[in-house]
């Protein structure tokens, strides 16, 4: 009597691909956290008392226990020991620890309270840190700032282990088939998380006529909560793949420290890692600032409250149209041609209501919503041209090119347009599109190529490497924005004829556009090294994905 042969889940696409969406949708939720105080900064300013600097700090605080005390690397060999299923469930849990105290620093209750006092008399000096110049706090710093700072990098360690948690079990379930699509559709729909909190964030501050910052914080936490919940059906599905294939959830070979020397050897490796940095670093703590940014290069006339067009009402219909662009360019990319087109067509169409709402609505952050939109299309034909074709190194290189020319599109083209309504929204708006496209280079093209750099044992590891380099980045420029934006814009903080409400809305930003392009500069350069680098070692980053 013969044996029934099991096929794993895996090799079933529904099954692979609803293990990606679980995990996707987590991402999605975090994602939203990630910048869920970005587009309300001059609130935070006018409110809470948050300048460009308490900003900024704030921003990168989200990396700071990741990068000095390097929870990452411990977040990788856990990976590696535990397994994808413990290590999706604990960093789901510290997220959503670190979620709510930053929820309660930016609460009325918070404010008056004896914890507030507490932090404005303390967290003033940390030895070591303040004597190296990397404190994650300052004496002055707002106390709802510095308890939020808090939160965010008790979630910041949790956000950065789902990231790595994620990338292996896609790895897990991908290798050998569609991975780098699945990893382009994975950051594609993640990254619609940035629009959600674009849109939304302010909805929720400004509900009621009554401005209250923590009203997007506390929405934040919910998500994160459903977030956990996904993480959650993930584990059981991830368990039952391990038990039809006999694969051990722990690893049987421990984890030894001379395994980090091998991953840090490769030439390779470093060359993906620094490019990874360079790019999250032009395009995440730019995210933080994108909003106040078109704030102060655009013209925008206040619209009535009695308008259609401050209601809620728009703000839900503008979203609705996002996700029908999203879907059907997603979709798209799995339909035969004469289908194909339709979607493209209509995609295209909503794309344009959106973008007309959004004019309509004078509003920055319904402007900026727009950034993942072109990514979502184009992400998944990036992936499967990866999977297929290779060229990974060369489009790292595209993605460098395009991102040089938007940040010095929004440095010297957008100001050439203030006063002009129509015609600065239009350069915002393409400049913008472009931006997220390029950005959708990354997760197609660079962190497929990984699994070909390193031992598929330490590949945990390897992420967790790469997050902890990028996380220096990922610290060190909101920070180097916020305060290169508060030294540019000294004359006007200072002048006592120009109304404390609208200096948050009149900053200059030239300078440190500069700075995000001159990254992009360096990626190029990376790039092209890369490149060659391949050619002479065989990596197999210009391969397919795909063997056939």
């Amino acid at each position: 009597m013969t044996e029934k042969i099991i096929t794993p889940l895996r090799e079933s696409k529904k099954a692979r691909w609803l293990a990606l969406i679980l995990l996707a949708f987590a991402m999605f939720c975090s994602y939203i956290f990630m910048d869920i105080l970005s587009p309300i900064k001059d609130l935070l300013e006018s409110t809470r008392g948050w300048d460009s600097t308490a900003f900024g700090t704030y921003a990168g605080s989200e990396t700071f226990l990741n990068v000095f005390i390097f929870f990452l690397i411990f977040a990788g060999i856990i990976l590696d020991k535990m397994g994808v299923r413990f290590t999706a469930i604990l960093s789901g849990l510290v997220m959503l620890l670190g979620a709510i105290i930053n929820w309660y620093a930016v609460t009325e209750t918070f404010m008056g309270s004896s914890l507030e006092n507490w932090f404005n008399n303390n967290l003033n000096y940390i030895p070591i840190f303040d004597e190296l110049g990397v404190s994650p706090f300052y004496r002055g710093m707002p106390a709802s700032a510095k308890l939020s700072a808090v939160g965010f990098m008790i979630f910041g360690c949790g956000v950065e282990m789902a990231g790595i948690t994620v990338s292996r079990g896609i790895v897990k379930w991908f290798r050998g088939k569609e991975l780098a699509l699945a990893m382009g559709s994975e950051m594609a729909l993640a990254r619609l998380g940035v629009a959600t909190c674009m849109i939304f964030a302010p909805v929720f501050a400004k509900w009621g006529g009554k401005i209250d910052v923590s009203r997007p914080v506390a929405f934040g936490v919910i998500l994160l909560l459903i977030a956990l919940i996904m993480f959650v059906v993930y584990f059981f599905m991830d368990k039952k793949l391990d038990e039809q294939t006999g694969e051990a959830e722990e690893k049987d070979d421990p984890f030894r420290i001379k395994d980090i020397g091998k991953i840090l050897s490769s030439s390779g490796f470093w060359l993906v890692a620094l490019l990874c940095v360079l790019y999250y670093s032009a395009i995440f703590p730019f995210q933080k600032y994108a909003v106040n940014m078109l704030q102060c290069n655009l013209t925008f006339t206040p619209v009535a409250d009695d308008s259609i067009w401050a209601s809620n009402t728009i703000a839900v219909i503008q979203y609705a149209i996002m996700l029908i662009v999203a879907g059907t360019a997603f979709m798209s990319n799995f339909s035969k041609k004469s289908k194909q087109i339709i979607l493209l067509a209509i995609s295209v169409i909503f794309l344009i209501a959106f973008c007309y709402i959004a004019y309509k609505r004078q509003s920055a952050e319904s402007i900026f919503a727009v950034f993942p939109l072109l990514a979502v299309g184009i992400t998944p034909i990036l992936g499967k041209y990866v999977d297929n074709k290779g060229k990974a190194a060369s489009m790292l290189m595209l993605g460098s090119i395009l991102l040089i020319v938007c940040h010095l599109t929004f440095a010297f083209v957008l100001p050439a347009f203030k006063g002009n309504q129509i015609g600065g929204v239009i350069v915002a708006f393409i400049t913008i599109l472009v931006l997220g496209s390029s950005f959708s280079l990354v997760p197609a093209s660079l962190w497929p190529s990984v699994p070909k750099l390193v031992d598929s044992k330490v590949i945990g590891s390897a992420y967790a490497l790469i997050f902890w380099i990028q996380n220096i980045g990922l610290w060190l420029f909101p920070m180097l924005i916020g305060k290169i934006l508060q030294s540019s814009n000294q004359a006007l903080i200072n002048d006592p004829t120009i109304d404390e409400k609208l200096k948050p809305v009149l900053y200059d930003y030239t300078n440190p556009l500069i700075m995000l392009a001159f990254l992009g500069v360096l990626a190029f350069i990376l790039g092209f090294i890369l490149k060659i680098v391949d050619k002479k070692k065989n990596l197999g980053l210009e391969l397919p994905n795909i063997k056939k």
